[in-house]
C-alpha cells in the first residue's frame, strides 16, 4: 500500500492547485479553469484508486516526526471515515469548480475564487486525514480562514464584509475552546495521536477532566457544524457566491464539526452527558431550523436554514450513538452532500437568469426554466425525504432509531418532534418548487422576463447529482450500503457490527407512518400558508426580536466595543508615568503573592563576604542612579547619567570575569548613547514636571517595595544552591563547536538559530525606523531653536584625529572578529565598533561629506548591508541541509597552508560574519536616518501652509 498518496493528496490543492491557478490566469478563464478542475480531479481519483482497499478495512498511515517532544508529528491517517469525507471534498469540489465557471462573471476574478476554494478545499483534505489532533487543529482554523476569505470575497459589499467577520468570529471561537479541549485530551492520554486515543475511551471518560475535555470539544464542534445557539452565521454567511455556498453546505466547513464527532465517537460514546447535551442540541436545531426555513424570502436563506436543520438531523443521529443510528448519520451525509450541492447550484442558476432570488418575486419559471425546474423537482423531493429518493431512506432510518433508542415520554417527545420536522421539511421543499415555477403566472417583479436555460456546463454538475438522488435512492444496497457500514465501523471503532441492509422497502412500521404524516402534514402546512399568498408576507424578523441570534451577536459586539472603549479611556491616558505605574503594582503582586503565601525563606548556601571592588562598584552604581533621579527631568544629564550607568555595569562584567560581556555593555552603551543624544535633540530640553507631593510619595513607595522585591528575589535564589547547565557549554565548546570561547560559541552554535533571530529583528527595527521618519519634518522648539540637529562639519583638530582613527578601529574591529571564536571578541562587538568609527566621521567630517565618501545616499547604502548581513547569515545555516543536519549546525576542520602553518577554520566565522554586517547596516541605518536633513531640521520652525 503507498503511503506516499497521503501528503499528496493534500499538497495537490494546497501547493500545486494555488499555484497553478495564479499562474494560469494569464492566458485566460477557460484555461484558468481546466487547471483548477483537473488539480481536484486528481484528488479524487488518488483517493478513488484507494477506496477499494480502504472500504475493505484497510487502513493508511504516514507520519513524519515534527516536535516529537510535545507530541506534534505531521501523521495522516486513511480510514474509511477519511475517505468517505475526502471523497465527498475533491468529487463535489471537481463538480463546483465546474459550475463556478460558468456562474462566475468575467468582470469577477476566476482566479482569486479558484485559489481560496484549493486553499479551502486542501484545510478540509487535511482535516479528514489527519492522525494528529494538532494538526487537525492547524487545518480546522486554516478552513475559517479560507472560508473568512471565500465570504467576503466580494469584499466590497457591507453584506459579505459582515457575514465573513461573523462566520471567522463564532467558528474561530469555537476553535479556540476546541484547543483548549485537545490539550486536555492530550493531558489525559499522554499523547495527540488520534489511533492511539481512540483506544483509550475508558481511561478518558474516568479522568477528573473528561467533562470539561468534552465540552469545549463540543463547543467547537457545534461552531463549526452551526448547532443552536450557534447557528445564525451560516445563513449570514449566504453573501458569499453561490459555488462557495454550495461547496461550503454541502461537502466541506459544516460536515467539519459533524466529521470531529464522528471521529471521536469512540471516547464519548457511553458517557451520559455527551449523549444527552448532543442528541438534544441535534433534535432542538432539526426542528427550529425547520421551522425558520419555511419563512426566508431568499432562496440561499431558506436553503441555508434546510442545511441547518439536516445538520441536526446528524447531529442528533451521532448523539444516539448506536451502530445503526452512526448508519444513518454517515448515509444522510452522502445524501445531504448531493442534494444540497444541486440544489444551491440551481438557486444559482435562477438567481443568474432571473436577476433575483427574492422568493416574494418569483413565480411562474417554469415556463421559462422547465429543465432547471425538474432537477429542483427531484433534488427537493430528495431533501423533503420524499419515497424513491435517497433522502426518503435516510430520513427513515432517522425516524427509525429515533423510536428504537428511547424510551417513555422522551421517546414520544423525540418522535413528535421528528415528525414535526418532517412536516417543515416538507413544507418549504414545496415552497422552493412550487413558489419558484408555479404559483401562478411570470412574476411581475422579476427583473429579467427572457430568462432561459443556462449552458450545460453549468447544469451538467446539478444533473449528475440529481441523478445520484433517484440512482441511490431507487438502489441504496448496490451504490452505497458498503460504504455506510465500512464508514460505520471506521467511526464507531466496532468492526464486529454487521452493517445495515439498505432498502426502498421495510414494511409498514411506526416510522412509515411518520413520513407519511410528515409528507402529507407539509403539503396541508404549504398550502394553508400559501393562501392568497399569505405566506410571502410573514416576516419573523420583527417578532423575534432581540432573540435572533444575529441581533444577540452584533449586541454582545456592541458592549464589547463600548466597554472596550472605556476601559481604554480609564487606562490609556496618555501618561507614561501612569503605563509604568501599573506595570510595576502587577509586578510586586505577580512575585509578592508566592512569596508571601508559600512563606520562602533564605537558603542555606554558605554567604561569603563582599570583597573591597565590589563595595566601590555598588557605591559607584548606587551614586549614578541617584543622580538620575535627581537629574531626570533634564533629558541631556539623564542620557549622560545612563551612560554612566552602564559603565558601571562593564566594571562590574569585568570584576565577575565576562570579558565577551563588558565588550558589548561598553560598545551598547556608546551606541545607545549617541542614539538617545540625537532622539531627544527633537524634544525640548527639560521633562514638564506633572507629579504633585502626594504623588511623588506614592510613587517612591511603590519604587522602594519594588527594588526591596527585585532584591529578596536576588538573595533568595543566590542563597539556594542550584543545578547550572553550563558545565555542559564549557565541556561540549571545543568538541562540538570547535572553540574556546563559550560565550560566542552559544552565541554562533548552540543557540544560533536564537541570534539569527535577533538580529533579524535589529535589521527590522533599523528599516522600522527609515518608514516612521520617512517624510517627518521635525521643527525646532522654543528650547531647542538654533541648535543643529544635523551633524557639521567639526574643528580641524577632531577632523585631523578622525582620519586615522576610521583605519585604526576597521584593524581592531577585524582583530576582535577574528579572535571571537576562541578569545572575547566576535562578530557583533567588531560590529559596533566599526559602528563607533563611522558615527565619528560623521562627527567629524559632517554626515553629507561622509555618505558621499561610503557611497551612502540617505541610508540606502544600509538597508543594502542589512540585506546582505541577513542573506549570509540564513544561507550559512541552510547550507547545513546539503549535509542532512538542523539548520545553522555548525562544522569546523583543521588545515595546514604552506607558510602559515595550523589554521581552525568553522562554519560559525560566516555566521558572524553575517551578524557584523548587519549590526553595521542596522545601527548606521538608524544613524543616518535620525540625521538626515530630509527626514528631520533643527534650524528653526518650519513654515506651515
Amino acid at each position: 500500500m503507498d503511503t506516499s498518496v497521503l501528503p499528496i493528496i493534500i499538497l495537490l490543492p494546497l501547493v500545486l492547485g494555488t499555484t497553478l491557478v495564479s499562474w494560469l490566469k494569464q492566458f485566460s478563464r477557460g484555461v484558468t479553469a481546466l487547471g483548477a478542475i483537473a488539480v481536484s480531479l486528481s484528488s479524487f481519483l488518488l483517493l478513488l484508486s484507494q477506496a477499494p482497499a480502504v472500504f475493505n478495512g484497510t487502513v493508511i498511515t504516514q507520519t513524519w516526526s515534527w516536535l516529537p517532544q510535545l507530541g506534534i508529528d505531521f501523521s495522516f491517517r486513511l480510514d474509511a471515515l477519511g475517505m468517505l469525507f475526502a471523497l465527498l471534498i475533491s468529487g463535489i469540489g471537481t463538480l463546483i469548480y465546474i459550475y463556478a465557471y460558468y456562474y462566475l462573471s468575467p468582470k469577477n476574478s476566476l482566479s482569486k475564487l479558484y485559489f481560496l476554494l484549493m486553499l479551502f478545499m486542501a484545510a478540509m483534505l487535511g482535516i479528514s486525514l489527519s492522525n494528529n489532533l494538532l494538526i487537525l487543529l492547524i487545518f480546522w482554523e486554516l478552513t475559517s480562514i479560507s472560508s473568512f476569505l471565500l465570504v467576503g470575497y466580494w469584499s466590497n459589499y457591507e453584506a459579505a464584509q459582515r457575514g465573513s467577520r461573523m462566520a471567522l468570529t463564532i467558528t474561530g471561537m469555537g476553535g479556540l475552546s476546541m484547543l483548549g479541549g485537545f490539550i486536555l485530551l492530550g493531558q489525559i492520554t499522554g499523547t495527540y495521536q488520534i489511533d492511539q486515543i481512540l483506544m483509550m475511551g475508558e481511561q478518558i471518560q474516568a479522568h477528573a477532566l473528561f467533562v470539561p475535555t468534552l465540552l469545549l470539544i463540543l463547543l467547537g464542534a457545534f461552531t463549526k457544524s452551526a448547532q443552536f445557539p450557534f447557528h445564525f452565521w451560516l445563513p449570514n454567511a449566504m453573501a458569499a457566491p453561490t459555488p462557495v455556498s454550495a461547496y461550503l453546505h454541502s461537502a466541506t466547513m459544516v460536515k467539519a464539526g459533524l466529521f470531529l464527532v464522528a471521529r471521536l465517537l469512540p471516547i464519548f460514546a457511553g458517557a451520559a452527558l455527551f449523549h444527552n447535551i448532543v442528541t438534544f442540541i441535534g433534535l432542538f436545531t432539526l426542528c427550529v431550523a425547520a421551522f425558520f426555513a419555511i419563512f426566508k424570502e431568499d432562496l440561499k436563506g431558506l436553503l441555508a436554514y434546510s442545511t441547518i436543520s439536516h445538520l441536526g438531523l446528524i447531529m442528533c443521529l451521532l448523539g444516539i450513538g448506536s451502530p445503526l443510528a452512526v448508519a444513518a448519520a454517515i448515509f444522510h451525509i452522502i445524501n445531504h452532500a448531493t442534494f444540497k450541492a444541486a440544489l444551491f447550484m440551481i438557486a444559482g442558476i435562477i438567481d443568474h437568469e432571473s436577476g433575483t432570488r427574492d422568493l416574494r418575486k418569483l413565480s411562474g419559471l417554469w415556463q421559462m426554466l422547465p429543465f432547471t425546474a425538474t432537477l429542483t423537482m427531484i433534488t427537493a423531493a430528495s431533501m423533503a425525504g420524499i419515497p424513491f429518493t435517497n433522502g426518503f431512506l435516510s430520513k427513515e432510518m432517522f425516524f427509525t432509531e429515533l423510536v428504537a433508542n428511547l424510551s417513555g415520554p422522551v421517546m414520544i417527545g423525540a418522535a413528535i418532534a421528528g415528525t414535526l420536522a418532517g412536516i417543515f421539511a416538507v413544507t418549504y421543499s414545496i415552497r422552493l418548487v412550487h413558489g419558484v415555477f408555479f404559483d401562478g403566472p411570470l412574476g411581475q417583479q422579476v427583473p429579467n422576463k427572457d430568462a432561459h436555460e443556462p449552458p450545460f456546463g453549468m447544469r451538467a454538475p446539478a444533473i449528475l447529482l440529481a441523478f445520484l438522488c433517484i440512482a441511490v435512492g431507487l438502489l441504496p444496497g448496490l451504490l452505497v450500503e458498503k460504504i455506510v457500514n465500512s464508514t460505520t465501523q471506521a467511526s464507531t471503532q466496532n468492526f464486529a457490527f454487521e452493517g445495515t441492509h439498505l432498502a426502498l422497502w421495510h414494511g409498514i412500521n411506526l416510522p412509515l407512518m411518520m413520513s407519511i404524516i410528515a409528507i402529507f402534514g407539509g403539503a396541508i402546512f404549504y398550502f394553508a400558508l400559501a393562501k392568497g399568498g399569505a405566506i410571502r408576507e410573514i416576516d419573523l424578523d420583527p417578532k423575534l426580536g432581540k432573540l435572533q441570534g444575529r441581533v444577540l451577536f452584533d449586541l454582545f459586539l456592541k458592549n464589547l466595543l463600548i466597554n472596550s472603549r472605556r476601559f481604554r479611556r480609564a487606562t490609556e491616558n496618555g501618561k507614561l508615568q501612569s503605563y509604568i505605574l501599573w506595570i510595576v503594582l502587577f509586578t510586586i503582586g505577580l512575585v509578592g503573592y508566592p512569596l508571601v503565601v508559600n512563606g520562602i525563606d533564605t537558603g542555606s548556601r554558605e554567604l561569603t563576604h563582599a570583597p573591597v571592588l565590589a563595595i566601590v562598584l555598588w557605591l559607584l552604581l548606587f551614586s549614578a542612579c541617584w543622580m538620575m533621579l535627581w537629574f531626570h527631568h533634564e533629558r541631556i544629564k539623564a542620557i549622560l547619567i545612563s551612560g554612566a550607568v552602564g559603565l558601571v555595569v562593564t566594571m562590574v562584567f569585568i570584576g565577575f570575569s565576562a570579558p565577551d560581556l563588558a565588550l558589548t555593555q561598553i560598545t551598547v552603551d556608546v551606541v545607545t548613547t549617541v542614539l538617545l543624544l540625537m532622539s531627544l535633540s527633537l524634544l525640548p530640553q527639560l521633562t514638564p514636571y506633572e507629579s504633585s507631593p502626594t504623588r511623588r510619595w506614592r510613587d517612591a513607595v511603590i519604587a522602594v517595595c519594588g527594588g526591596l522585591g527585585i532584591a529578596t528575589v536576588a538573595w533568595l535564589v543566590m542563597t539556594r544552591d542550584h543545578n547550572s547547565i553550563s558545565w555542559f557549554f564549557i565541556q561540549q565548546s571545543i568538541p562540538l563547536g570547535g572553540g574556546t570561547n563559550v560565550v560566542n560559541v552559544i552565541l554562533v552554535d548552540f543557540r544560533g538559530f536564537d541570534t539569527f533571530g535577533e538580529i533579524t529583528v535589529l535589521g527590522i527595527a533599523a528599516i522600522g525606523v527609515l518608514s516612521l521618519m520617512d517624510g517627518m519634518r521635525a521643527h525646532g522648539t522654543t528650547i531647542t531653536q538654533g541648535l543643529t540637529y544635523r551633524f557639521n562639519p567639526s574643528p580641524l583638530m577632531l577632523r585631523i584625529t578622525a582620519s586615522w582613527i576610521l583605519p585604526v578601529a576597521l584593524v581592531v574591529s577585524l582583530y576582535i572578529f577574528m579572535r571571537g571564536h576562541n578569545l572575547p571578541g566576535g562578530g557583533f562587538i567588531a560590529g559596533l565598533v566599526t559602528s563607533l568609527a563611522l558615527i565619528i566621521q560623521y562627527v567629524a567630517i559632517g554626515q553629507d561629506h561622509a555618505e558621499k565618501m561610503l557611497g551612502a545616499k540617505s541610508g540606502r547604502l544600509y538597508e543594502i548591508w542589512i540585506g546582505i548581513g541577513l542573506t549570509i547569515a540564513g544561507l550559512t545555516g541552510i547550507a547545513a541541509w546539503f549535509w542532512s543536519r538542523p539548520f545553522l549546525t555548525s562544522a569546523h576542520i583543521h588545515v595546514h597552508p604552506p607558510l602559515l602553518g595550523d589554521m581552525h577554520l568553522a562554519s560559525a566565522a560566516l555566521f558572524d560574519v553575517g551578524v557584523y554586517v548587519t549590526v553595521v547596516g542596522a545601527t548606521m541605518l538608524m544613524i543616518s536616518v535620525l540625521g538626515d536633513s530630509r527626514h528631520s531640521s533643527m534650524t528653526g520652525p518650519v513654515p506651515r501652509g
